[in-house]
């Protein structure tokens, strides 16, 4: 019976369970479901790039490999290299999304994860020029969604910090004489990243209620959604609002008081992967 109402009646279905304070997966309102995160090649080895991770948020299920190569920094930052991030929401990771071009939702991701990189200063450009007005790298950071089901913003964000902590840049000089790049692979250093940027997202039910981490099924059903972005100080990054109900001093303060909490057991979890796989 429960399964008839919850396919005709699903948001009616819903407030039942948002009225005792839970959710039909059995989560509290400001529950995150199980996050796991595997980094380099512990578990999602993506052998042709220079870093990569691979992220679970409940089912919903991304991958970010990170590639660099070698550019000549653009005129007008001559000491600045350059970092492109692309979110794929592939038809095989959902049957919402159909092959072909990037769709609406899947280019909000990839500006939202541009905005991220931007804001938060997780890399500073100047740190990925090798020399002033020739060479510089520049970061492809692809992030694929495998098997979606909600939130693909904190996913994304989770999996492309923890992609760039995992990568080795080969050590890179200027011959002099003849002008051309060397490239020693045998020396690589690890990216400097500056600040550690996690976003937490929360859909808003009729207007008022406010429940974290919202599965596919909740955001379809949700009057809004908003993300926020913090740093390690508990500085906000960005606050990503696309529409919908609007919400009150108050509720924005609760959602970023929750997302310096999450940023802090993202940190600690992305720093228990990072000592397991350094080599003793």
């Amino acid at each position: 019976l429960s399964i008839c109402f919850r396919t005709v009646e699903p948001l009616e279905y819903y407030r039942r369970f948002l009225k005792e304070n839970c959710r039909p997966d059995g989560r509290e309102l400001g529950e995150f479901r199980a996050t796991t995160v595997n980094i380099g090649k512990s578990g999602c080895s993506i052998t042709t790039a220079d870093g990569s991770a691979l992220v679970k948020l409940g089912n919903t299920t991304v991958i970010c490999g990170v590639k660099a190569e070698l550019a000549a920094p653009a005129v007008d930052s001559a000491n600045k290299g350059y970092i492109v991030p692309n979110v794929e929401l592939p038809s095989l990771c959902s049957m919402r999304f159909r092959s072909g071009p990037p769709g609406e939702e899947a280019q909000a991701a990839s500006q939202f994860i541009a905005d991220v990189i931007e804001n938060s200063q997780i890399i500073a450009k100047e740190d990925l020029c090798i020399a002033n007005g020739k060479l510089a790298w520049v970061l492809y950071c692809d992030i694929i969604c495998l098997d979606y089901d909600g939130n693909i913003l904190d996913a994304s964000a989770f999996a492309l910090l923890a992609a760039l902590k995992n990568v080795q840049l080969p050590s890179v000089t200027i011959n002099e004489e003849t002008g051309l790049s060397e490239v020693n692979l045998k020396q690589k250093n690890p990216l400097i990243i500056r600040k550690h940027p996690v976003a937490t997202s929360f859909a808003i039910f009729d207007d008022t209620l406010l429940i974290v981490d919202p599965t596919a099924e909740e955001e379809d059903l949700a009057t809004g959604t908003v993300t926020i972005v913090t740093d390690d100080e508990g500085r906000l990054c960005s606050v990503h609002k696309p529409g919908g109900s609007p919400l009150t001093g108050a509720k924005l303060q609760d959602c970023i008081t929750r997302a310096i909490t999450r940023h802090k057991e993202v940190k600690k979890l992305i720093d228990k992967v990072i000592k397991s796989i350094k080599p003793k």
